[in-house]
């Protein structure tokens, strides 16, 4: 079961392989070297490099303030840190393009640093949470052993504490790159060419197939490439840390510069969301007020609902499988499918889309235009999420109980469906949840494989935002915002963000921003299990 669902995963990849093999290396090599080709090659490269040096900036510097030092707050800021991650990207460039025309009606907030700006802030959470919470996590006896040895502070910090949370920083980071090389609706609302806008350009407006191909295996050698690289520097650089008794986190001091680091926080929170909630709350009150623009956001809501659960349903019954597989039967074949998931996690979902449009046409017709046709993309992206969730929860289960149920007479079958599905059943629902969210803020699958006739929430304000209308566009922004903001705070709370700003943490001195908030655990049940 777990190899078909894979497979199933797997289609997508393999048929835009099967279709580039099929035109020949020859053309396809003509259609490589070619200066357009190396153009968005190096804009790409150029952009990732950008938002990842900020990204990484801003995320470790952010963990470090909230879990590691006295700065006034910081247990709001544990939290207010990781909701940009509700904004989807192309809402979030949708709101800094509007609040540019309000600020200036002659200065366009476009191109390529504009694109940097956006990204930047709205991907340095994935480097934020891993990053925080392996702070959190990481073994204080080193840095104590360290203190004594006569090494400062900021020694410590370079040779012992970051060099532990590595892993972590450079996990983030390249999340925070694929996000980048898999963006289309920021980089096309801000109108920079990348892969992904030349992919939708060409088919969609030239009907160049070929080319629209070309360009996806183009970005996918890419993505590749990023993923090889970083696999090697993290096993090159890897630091293991003894797990002896769990110490509090003591805090460092910093004394006058304590505010400036509240500043610090305090300016990020706003550029993310403070310019977000102003544009939308500035522009809902005339958007719903227009003639037939409640029903038309509650067609999209239900649109973006039905899809997102066939979606789901696809997503969990493939993963299910898997995520047990891993769990209970751990080995070089669980292994390997887990990794092909991630691997068909990591491709943009323009060019799951597109290879979805050919194979829907050429191999399953009756399945074209359909939802399943999407649901199946949906479940080629967000596999991992599924099999994570479902893998975390059967490992916490004892396998006791299935062998007490066995050694009474239970066939598998009847122990799987007794014993192991419902002690299953909690990952499985945390899992289709973050899937189901996951789903509705998807932009260039949905564009490519919705049926005639059906919107979403995020078609209705893709296309809204073409045409730079902010108020038809701000009701459906700020549902889907409000929508993934829940699922984005439970997130935070349970990657183990908080777990060194409560009351375990400890400066020498009384905290002065302390609720009691207790431990949460760190990336247990989160969907990022596996993750790169």
């Amino acid at each position: 079961m777990a190899l078909v669902a894979t497979a199933v995963a797997l289609i997508p990849l393999a048929y835009l392989l099967v279709r580039t093999g099929e035109a020949g290396l020859g053309p396809w090599w003509d259609r490589v070297t070619t200066a357009r080709v190396a153009g968005l090659t190096l804009t790409s490269i150029r952009l990732g490099v950008v938002v990842a040096v900020g990204a990484l900036l801003l995320g470790v510097g952010s963990a470090f303030l909230v879990t590691r030092t006295d700065v006034p707050g910081r247990r709001v800021f544990a939290v207010v840190a990781a909701l940009p991650l509700a904004v989807p990207s192309y809402v979030a460039a949708f709101t800094w393009v509007s609040v540019a025309d309000l600020w200036s009606s002659t200065a366009r907030f476009e191109g390529f640093t504009a694109a940097a700006i956006v990204l930047t802030l709205y991907t340095y959470p994935y480097v934020y949470l891993p990053v925080a919470a392996a702070l959190t996590g990481a073994d204080q006896g080193q840095e104590e052993m360290a203190r004594s040895l006569g090494r400062g502070p900021w020694s410590t910090l370079l040779t012992i504490t970051l060099p532990q949370v590595r892993p972590a920083v450079a996990g983030g980071t390249l999340l925070a790159v694929l996000y980048v090389l898999a963006d289309f609706g920021a980089v096309s609302i801000l109108r920079v060419d990348t892969f992904t806008r030349a992919i939708f350009t060409a088919f969609t407006a030239g009907f160049d197939r070929i080319g629209a191909l070309t360009l996806s295996t183009v970005l996918l050698v890419l993505t590749a490439l990023i993923l090889f690289g970083e696999g090697r520097s993290r096993r090159a650089g890897a630091r293991y840390s003894s797990r002896g008794t769990s110490r509090p986190v003591q805090l460092a001091h910093l004394g006058v510069w304590r505010w400036a680091g509240f500043a610090a926080l305090l300016a990020v929170a706003l550029a993310t969301l403070g310019v977000p909630a102003v544009s939308m709350l500035g522009w809902v009150g005339e958007g719903v007020s227009r003639p037939e623009s409640v029903p038309a956001v509650l067609a999209a809501a239900a649109g973006s609902v039905s899809v997102s659960l066939a979606g789901t349903v696809l997503t969990m019954a493939l993963a299910l499988p898997v995520g047990i597989l891993v769990a209970r039967h751990p080995g070089r074949l669980g292994a390997a499918l887990e990794r092909a998931a991630y691997l068909a996690h990591s491709l943009p979902g323009i060019v799951v889309g597109l290879s979805l449009v050919f194979f829907g046409v050429t191999v399953a017709l009756p399945f074209y235009q359909t939802t399943w046709l999407l649901a199946l993309a949906y479940a080629t992206l967000f596999l991992p999420l599924g099999v994570a969730a479902v893998a975390g929860a059967a490992g916490q289960a004892p396998p006791g109980l299935e062998e007490v149920a066995q050694s009474l007479g239970r066939t598998r079958l009847q122990v799987f469906g007794t014993i192991t599905l419902p002690l299953t059943l909690p990952g499985v629902g945390a899992g289709a949840a973050l899937v189901f969210l996951t789903c509705m803020k998807e932009l260039p699958a949905t564009l490519l494989l919705r049926p005639t006739g059906l919107e979403t929430l995020a078609t209705e304000l893709w296309q809204a935002t073409g045409v730079r209308q902010y108020a038809e566009a701000a009701p459906y922004a700020f549902l889907l915002v409000l929508l993934a903001a829940v699922p984005t705070y439970l997130l935070a709370r349970r990657t183990g963000v908080l777990a060194g700003t409560g009351p375990r943490a400890r400066t020498g001195a009384p905290d002065r921003d302390d609720t009691g908030a207790g431990d949460t655990g760190v990336l247990s049940g989160t969907g990022l299990r596996g993750a790169p």
